[in-house]
């Protein structure tokens, strides 16, 4: 009873809007971030794109028989991590992309994880792409795991362009890592019956859309269809201005 009228409180359980993970996709041009965002919410492979557009996609997920709001930044640093703002204060966790066929590409994920090192950011990812490309492999799994291993970062390997379930898993598996993080699966904000949030509660929250980070070209898609070929609900991009999608 609160000023002579109930308060009836609903739990987080009960809320019906999914919590949020908010994951950055950061590398070199040319590693295939892109091909592993779009692999991610739409099951294909792109054909063709345009390097130079940087996004930010949005899909409902559902991790563990848990729904989650997962939101993928695909950057365009052209210069490395020099206007690392947008991203550090947004993400939930980071994942480093190289290609194993490009020793130029390993290289510049370097600065990203001294980037991410310098200001205690975690959990981060160290992705090696573009496995289909083995035979033409210049850098070994061992200098992956043990670049890893330096910066305190899981270390994966993997190929956009050929299996969707392993790179379904590295992105559900980043989103259980936030979940451990955060100490618990992540959860929207419990509310009172007239929408004030109760003061100290703890909650996962992110920032409205309008607090989003402004890359150059940025705009947030959100992914709302459903897959036909799978069961679950799941997610096609409803835009992908620059991509040809097969």
């Amino acid at each position: 009873m609160m000023f002579g009228k109930v308060k009836t409180c609903h739990s987080a359980a009960a809320d019906p809007r999914p919590a949020e993970c908010n994951l950055v996709l950061l590398g070199v041009m040319g590693c295939g971030k892109s091909a592993l965002t779009v692999k991610f919410l739409t099951k294909r492979f792109i054909g063709e794109y345009d390097p130079y557009l940087e996004d930010i996609y949005s899909s409902e997920e559902k991790v563990d028989q848990q729904p989650v709001t997962v939101r993928v930044m695909d950057t365009c640093d052209q210069e490395g991590p020099m206007n690392s703002e947008r991203y550090l204060s947004w993400a939930s966790a980071f994942l480093v992309v190289y290609s194993v066929d490009s020793m130029q590409s390993f290289a510049g994920c370097q600065p990203y994880l001294q980037t991410l090192a310098l200001h205690n950011k975690t959990p981060i990812i160290l992705l090696g792409n573009k496995l289909d490309m083995d035979r033409y492999r210049l850098v070994s799994r061992s200098e992956g795991e043990r670049l890893a291993s330096r910066f305190h970062a899981t270390f994966f390997e993997l190929s956009a362009c050929q299996d969707f379930l392993s790179v379904q898993h590295v992105f559900y598996e980043v989103v259980r890592r936030v979940r451990r993080m955060r100490r618990g699966p992540l959860v929207p904000a419990v509310y009172l019956s007239e929408d004030r949030a109760l003061l100290g509660v703890p909650s996962f929250t992110t920032p409205c859309y309008q607090e989003l980070p402004a890359p150059a070209s940025a705009r947030l898609l959100t992914v709302k269809s459903s897959r036909a070929q799978s069961k679950r609900r799941a997610a096609t991009l409803t835009l992908l201005k620059g991509f040809k999608i097969f």
